[in-house]
């Protein structure tokens, strides 16, 4: 069989099938459009394998075959494991600076020593714990905390120096 003859043998099986395949899709999984997506990623998965399957007249078993399978897949996914939901959560932290204030902030950090920028950032800016940020840097717990109060007093004072 050349490639035409074949290409037009799945065309047509697709077509008359697709119907009948949603069906069983929709039987499968309960929602038309998940159906629609178990069918289409079935039939692109037949078309790999068309010649194939076409020679040994399996293609209706086969097709249902991947319909199952990719439901079982699709299942699996972690996305579908989600909720939706009426109402979006509140935002865990706080809408960011407009640019000036984010500029001045920036450059207040630029002004601290190393240490300090480091203990100010990975506390502040990353949330990580004072254990994690000591383990990071190589420093005792006690050192991360006096180093991320000097920094905060610090930047408290040049941001409020050159907001006044």
């Amino acid at each position: 069989m050349r490639r035409a003859e074949r290409e037009a043998a799945y065309v047509e099986f697709a077509t008359t099938r697709r119907d009948q395949l949603r069906r069983i899709a929709y039987g499968m999984c309960g929602d038309w459009h998940r159906a629609d997506d178990l069918v289409q990623t079935a039939l692109v998965r037949l078309y790999v394998a068309w010649p194939r399957v076409s020679r040994s007249g399996t293609e209706e078993a086969y097709v249902r075959k991947i319909l199952l399978n990719a439901a079982i897949d699709e299942s699996r996914r972690a996305v579908r494991r989600e909720v939706p939901t009426e109402t979006l959560p509140e935002l865990a932290a706080a809408t960011g600076l407009d640019v000036e204030e984010r500029d001045s902030l920036v450059a207040a950090l630029q002004t601290l020593p190393a240490q300090q920028r480091a203990t100010v950032l990975l506390r502040h800016w990353l949330g990580l714990p004072v254990a994690e940020v000591a383990a990071e840097l190589g420093i005792s717990e006690g050192t991360v905390k006096s180093h991320t109060s000097r920094g905060i007093s610090a930047l408290r004072a040049r941001l409020s120096a050159a907001g006044a």
